[in-house]
């Protein structure tokens, strides 16, 4: 619905042809930064209404002391909302909020836009199921084993004090809330003073990267990677960080360079560093964390998408 809304005011008010690059960046824009802001108000409002219901410092310490399950539950959970790395930040920075670990956070953050069930549907019909299986896989273990490696680095000190939540049981005192209402009033209370410390950075982030999608050419990517050999893994893995797209929207391009006789991880580690990290992603994460902080997360995610890379290439023959 939201799209025939944008392509309606893009295609019938603006009059923009449909070839025109500039309607694709509005268009884009349009759908993507409402659509995150919509997400960005709803989810921080149901998490909020349930941590009403949760000691907050009780989760804390039981995730805490999970030792490595918080993360795996936190990628499995990843695994299954469809959200690309945008869209995955509300979720985060409600789980920041619920005093959930950060390293348990970022195992959700890193997973949530590789896997989804469309690419799985989509990856059966071009790959089969043992590189979907396998690809499945990776993905659930880089989000838990990068999680792991950033929560042991203690980087909450990098954190925006202002976004996320003090560390005290706010919520263990019930006689706050005197019914339903007071806790759905808590949510909306809590998403609206969110929502307005982000909009402007979602706009930026937003607008860079509906450049990006519309304004890069894939025959460009298909030329610098085909010059580089053995190295071809991590050059995909850095072409892919700045640029912008969900794996289900990357996946065609993936298939393509497969076709074109790229090695199978060099393909599937530029559809992961273009999902799972993004240049709007980072200006979005500037508001809530210091720039080393989102310097080190994008470090460690993008050296597990090259390991994972040349791990699928070494293993293409038995896959496929």
């Amino acid at each position: 619905m939201l799209q025939l809304i944008v392509d309606w005011f893009v295609y019938g008010v603006l009059k923009l042809p449909t070839s025109s690059k500039l309607a694709g960046v509005i268009n884009f824009f349009l759908y993507d930064a409402i659509k995150i802001m919509l997400l960005l108000f709803a989810m921080i409002t149901v998490i909020g209404f349930l941590r009403t219901f949760l000691p907050q410092r009780k989760v804390k310490e039981w995730l805490s002391k999970s030792r490595g399950y918080g993360n795996l539950f936190a990628s499995l959970f990843g695994a299954v909302t469809p959200f690309c790395s945008c869209s995955s930040i509300p979720i985060f920075l409600s789980f920041l909020e619920a005093g959930i670990p950060l390293g348990i956070a970022f195992s959700f953050l890193v997973a949530s836009p590789l896997i989804n069930e469309y690419l799985v549907v989509l990856m059966l019909g071009f790959f089969g199921w043992k590189i979907t299986l396998a690809y499945v896989i990776s993905g659930v273990a880089i989000g838990v084993a990068s999680g792991i490696v950033l929560g042991k680095m203690r980087l909450e000190r990098y954190l925006v004090k202002d976004i996320v939540s003090p560390d005290v049981d706010v919520l263990s005192n019930g006689a706050r809330y005197r019914g339903f209402k007071d806790r759905i009033l808590f949510g909306i209370n809590e998403a609206e003073s969110i929502v307005r410390k982000l909009w402007g950075w979602v706009l930026v982030g937003v607008g860079i990267g509906a450049l990006i999608h519309n304004y890069i050419p894939q025959e460009s990517v298909q030329r610098i990677m085909g010059k580089t050999g053995v190295f071809s893994v991590p050059v995909a893995a850095l072409i892919g960080v700045p640029m912008y797209g969900s794996c289900a929207a990357i996946l065609p391009v993936a298939i393509v360079l497969f076709q074109k006789g790229f090695p199978l991880g060099t393909a599937l580690a530029f559809m992961m560093s273009v999902s799972a990290l993004s240049l709007p992603e980072a200006i979005m994460l500037r508001r809530a964390m210091k720039l080393k902080l989102i310097a080190i997360f994008f470090g460690i995610t993008t050296l597990a998408i090259i390991f994972t890379g040349y791990l699928f290439n070494l293993l293409q023959k038995i896959l496929i």
